[in-house]
């Protein structure tokens, strides 16, 4: 993981705390104008919001026929990145693969954001969110909307919980190195967030084995919630989404997603934080080859669920095909088909391309494609004529488009600001994983002391 391997661990581990530690005490006047960038974007998608909220849903695209549009699709995209981040993380970590352990708060980090913003669209979606409690006061026990609520939000507190565990050492040790170059407020945050962290044999063994439980607890938590999301079209009686397969599709595309916005996630914090010795070539082709595998999984998903429901073509399943294939939403399927699927997989598959760069480009082009394919899913579906009468049309309004603009600046706000409040890099984890895999005979020559824990030991003192 080191670029230098020959340096003794205790220079190593000094010059992994101040490249970590730095965004958190210094702020540069390029971070304040971006940020103020932000906060303007969120304040217009807020203005834009209040027009509807005054108008009603009368000032969007959507009418009684095509009810759902880009809020739920960008509710549905949001949801399936936030998949990827814990759920890859705590595979990795129960498979003890090592060579995540400088991206796993990253990952883990975006599913948080992702989430809080994921939640805002089915408000956003309503024309009285005043009545939402209403939905669980007086709602239906057999809705999958219901079900949808308590799957979320039984994931958010999970997710919060995996993040903050591993989080402890890492906030004893800002506690310890951030002087008076860190504003006060930050160190009675890191004092009290701490809580009284002394890396005790005790105190590891407990955060090892916490963290082992949260691992083997949330992969369930995170499959069975976008399961649900995909119960929500797969058991409204519609017929473009009459599938039993969703809810392993759903899984699949949002890992798929979710591994692409990880990767430009982590492309972006290593340039802008000079992270390119913790995050090297290694993370991302290992990246690159999960986000290939996927590509094939999603390619096998929409090859078995066109060419079963196309064979039978049964009432409604005629008008879909020809929308998607050779009508108004064939632009947007097959650029989903071969831009989407296709394209980032020869891209990862070629040694040529399989560079820092190409995995990139893919992960762009997977991150695009699969909010447009959340997008014709949602309203080529609702398009589809109930009865026989001419099919609806759906075009989002500035409005719509406003809310969307300041749903991800509000995520690269939140992301942004937090950067600044915690280590972006697990100190702790990649130090005693990088001590731990010396070579025993450098260990021994050099007279440098191991570390005192295996990460793949569980943490037994």
């Amino acid at each position: 993981m080191s670029a230098r391997r020959g340096d003794p661990p205790a220079a190593w581990r000094a010059r992994l705390e101040r490249r970590v530690l730095a965004p958190l005490a210094r702020t540069g006047w390029r971070y304040r104008l971006w940020i103020l960038f932000l906060v303007a974007v969120v304040a217009w998608a807020v203005f834009a919001y209040s027009r509807q909220l005054g108008r009603g849903l009368i000032v969007t695209g959507m009418r009684d026929r095509i009810s759902w549009g880009l809020y739920i699709a960008s509710f549905v995209f949001f949801i399936g990145i936030s998949h990827a981040g814990t759920l890859l993380s705590a595979i990795l970590r129960v498979s003890r693969a090592t060579w995540q352990m400088s991206i796993t708060r990253m990952a883990e980090f975006i599913t948080v954001v992702a989430l809080l913003v994921a939640g805002l669209f089915p408000f956003i979606d309503l024309g009285r969110p005043d009545r939402v409690f209403n939905l669980v006061r007086f709602g239906r026990w057999q809705s999958p909307l219901l079900w949808d609520i308590f799957a979320i939000t039984t994931y958010l507190t999970g997710s919060l919980i995996y993040l903050l565990i591993p989080l402890v050492p890492d906030f004893a040790l800002c506690r310890d190195r951030l002087g008076q170059e860190a504003p006060r407020w930050k160190r009675r945050f890191f004092r009290a967030a701490a809580v009284g962290w002394e890396g005790s044999p005790g105190q590891q063994w407990r955060l090892h084995r916490a963290m082992k439980i949260m691992a083997v607890l949330i992969i369930p938590i995170a499959v069975s919630v976008h399961t649900v999301v995909s119960w929500i079209f797969a058991m409204t009686l519609r017929v473009p989404f009459n599938s039993t397969v969703f809810g392993a599709y759903f899984v699949a595309g949002a890992i798929y997603s979710g591994i692409a916005a990880i990767i430009l996630l982590m492309a972006v914090l290593r340039r802008v934080l000079h992270l390119e010795e913790y995050i090297t070539r290694t993370q991302f082709v290992n990246l690159g080859y999960l986000l290939a595998a996927l590509s094939g999984v999603m390619m096998y998903f929409n090859l078995s669920e066109y060419v079963t429901s196309g064979y039978k073509m049964e009432a409604g399943v005629a008008f879909q095909f020809r929308q998607l294939m050779t009508g108004s939403f064939a632009p947007l399927f097959w650029l989903y088909a071969f831009g989407g699927l296709l394209a980032p997989a020869l891209v990862i598959l070629f040694r040529r391309t399989r560079t820092i760069p190409g995995i990139i480009t893919a992960s762009v082009l997977v991150v695009v494609t699969m909010w447009i394919e959340r997008y014709f899913l949602v309203v080529s579906g609702f398009r589809v004529p109930l009865m026989p009468y001419a099919p609806a049309s759906y075009a989002p309004t500035w409005i719509e488009w406003s809310v969307l603009a300041g749903a991800f600046a509000l995520f690269a706000l939140i992301v942004s600001v937090v950067v600044k409040l915690l280590p972006v890099v697990s100190v702790w984890e990649v130090t005693e994983q990088e001590e731990w895999e010396r070579p025993a005979e450098v260990v021994q020559e050099r007279g440098w002391a191991p570390a005192a824990v295996s990460p793949s030991s569980g943490g037994e003192p």
